[in-house]
């Protein structure tokens, strides 16, 4: 059995530091069961295209499809992009054309998250492996329909910028094979009059 497994280069395996945003359709399921799946298949890749679009707009890099969910990643001295990135996505998905033609209201979950990962293209598709992915879309569950949360090292990743606004979540989050993760935020854009005020 041994001689089946293959070998563990011994070279070390380079890793980047990256920010990871997954938005997650709300209710997919659902629509899913009510639609025609032409129609629901049209939606989707409608959805899917625009997300992959602004993503790349903001300067990120889009990774595997997840179905119903879109996974990007930024350098991790880009956190600002990513996050503001994350939460154009929703004002993106509720003015999705075809949505209105059928008349539906589009809403997302959404995370950002950041650490040490190794990417790599996969049968020509770029994939990354780390904890940063698992947590995003951890935290992206975990996310109420129209939020976006972030951890703690996104949030000190976008210190300093004015057009971003971070609040503590009220308790732990309890999040699967993360156990209690206290140090989680949810954040919005500052409205344009408040960041004149500021500057």
């Amino acid at each position: 059995m041994p001689s089946l497994l293959l070998p563990l280069s011994s070279s070390p395996v380079p890793t980047q530091q990256a920010c990871f945003v997954m938005v997650d359709l709300v209710g997919s399921t659902g629509l899913a069961q009510r639609l025609p799946v032409g129609h629901y298949a049209a939606l989707m890749t409608e959805f899917v295209q625009l997300l992959f679009l602004s993503f790349e707009a903001h300067g990120g890099h889009i990774l595997q499809h997840q179905g119903d969910a879109v996974l990007a990643f930024w350098p991790e001295d880009q956190a600002e992009s990513a996050v503001l990135a994350a939460l154009d996505a929703h004002d993106r998905a509720a003015r999705l054309s075809l949505a209105g033609l059928l008349g539906l209201s589009l809403r997302l979950r959404g995370a950002v998250t950041s650490g040490e990962v190794v990417t790599g293209p996969i049968s020509g598709q770029l994939t990354a492996y780390g904890l940063p992915v698992n947590f995003a879309r951890r935290l992206c569950g975990a996310a109420e329909p129209g939020q976006t949360l972030v951890c703690d090292t996104v949030k000190s990743g976008c210190a300093g910028t004015p057009r971003l606004d971070f609040t503590a979540l009220d308790g732990p989050l309890e999040l699967r094979d993360f156990g209690s993760i206290c140090e989680v935020y949810g954040v919005r854009r500052v409205q344009r009059d408040k960041q004149m005020k500021v500057g």
